[in-house]
């Protein structure tokens, strides 16, 4: 079975109450949570997830963000925000194959740009287990999720985006979003969930 499951940055954080919060993003942990359970071995033949991973990316930070190319601090490595929501953490000891961390020095949208502890590159981890086709959800819809899932079929897998598990910062941008995702190839089911 070459098809796996890519889960972005479902950290505290991007959730309610964190430093960049994205509504619906906790009632996604948990259902994440739940599809990693059920399907993680049967449907999927390997999990993993992405942690924004921040030590300076420059830009990225600001005092005055323009929430496209620079945000508020958030993930700082080593902070309360940077760790997975509670009610996904569970299931990362459980049946997370992997962790790729990104953007300790820049910005790192897409988990492509990751690298697991030992240095290896996501798409090299997925490639040297035959992984062929990837879902990815996760948050946020049109940013990190985006970025992945458009840099997953740079990397030549075949994509496809959960929306149902997803969370948008807005319906605008996440609408261009979708628009994007469908026009690079990407296969997208569900509906996707924007609250703000």
């Amino acid at each position: 079975m070459g098809r796996a499951l890519i889960v972005v940055d479902v950290q505290k954080d991007f959730c309610e109450g964190g430093s960049v919060p994205v509504k619906g993003g906790a009632g996604r942990a948990g259902a994440i949570a739940d599809l990693v359970r059920r399907q993680a071995g049967s449907r999927y033949a390997h999990v993993v997830a992405t942690r924004d991973h921040h030590i300076d990316p420059g830009g990225h930070f600001s005092d005055h963000p323009d929430f496209k190319d620079s945000f508020p601090v958030h993930c700082v490595v080593g902070s309360d925000g940077s760790t997975f929501h509670p009610d996904f953490e569970p299931v990362v000891s459980q049946a997370v194959d992997e962790v790729f961390f990104k953007g300790a020095h820049s910005a790192s949208k897409s988990g492509f740009e990751g690298s697991a502890q030992d240095g290896t590159p996501l798409g090299s981890w997925l490639r040297a287990r035959s992984v062929t086709d990837v879902d990815v959800v996760g948050i946020a819809t049109d940013h990190c999720v985006k970025a992945t899932a458009l840099d997953g079929v740079q990397a030549g897998f075949s994509v496809r985006v959960l929306l149902g598990y997803t969370a948008g910062v807005a319906a605008g941008s996440t609408a261009t979003a979708l628009t994007e995702l469908r026009s690079a190839g990407v296969t997208l089911t569900g509906k996707p969930v924007v609250l703000a």
